[in-house]
């Protein structure tokens, strides 16, 4: 397997780790304070949430459950596609409450088709977190409650995310620069 140059790639830093963890840390705070006493889900949209989910569930300080769904639309292109939705709660949620738990939101039509399947399920409540906001590419209405930061139109990579499946290992975000 040919390694990759990552100090050679066509991107710029948005976010640092650092920033990143203390971002994460602070909603952590919140989430644990506002869910105490509740055992939220934290239901992981794959694959671009699981390396925040996974920081996150850390910095959560009350008991709480995992769970996931598969959804895409991208594939290897920087801009949306076709929506696809697979897998999902192995457990019922009927009465839970519920943290939708994404790496970035973008158009909203990922976050609008998978709250429109979770409210069929009967759960107490629904809220989503996001490490990433892109507000100025919303198509759907959806209100987000837990939102590390506000970003523009770039694509982005790292932390998670991707671009064409490579990059998601970056311990921070960057903006992919086209050339």
């Amino acid at each position: 397997m040919k390694e990759v140059d990552l100090k050679a790639q066509p991107f710029e830093l948005l976010f640092s780790q650092d920033r990143i963890e203390s971002k994460i840390r602070e909603i952590g705070e919140i989430i644990s304070i506002d869910y105490a006493g509740k055992n939220p889900v934290l239901l992981g949209v794959l694959k671009g949430c699981f390396v925040f989910m996974a920081d996150l569930i850390r910095a959560i300080n009350v008991p709480s459950e995992v769970e996931f769904i598969s959804a895409h639309s991208y594939g290897s292109a920087t801009v949306p596609g076709e929506l696809t939705l697979s897998g999902g709660p192995q457990a019922s949620l009927k009465g839970r409450h519920i943290l939708m738990v994404e790496g970035v939101v973008d158009t909203g039509r990922t976050a609008r088709s998978i709250l429109d399947s979770l409210k069929r399920m009967e759960p107490a409540s629904v809220e989503i977190v996001t490490l990433l906001n892109k507000t100025g590419r919303r198509e759907s209405e959806i209100e987000i409650k837990y939102s590390g930061f506000e970003i523009g139109n770039d694509f982005v990579i790292g932390y998670g995310l991707d671009h064409g499946q490579m990059y998601r290992n970056l311990p921070f975000i960057g903006k992919v620069i086209d050339k």
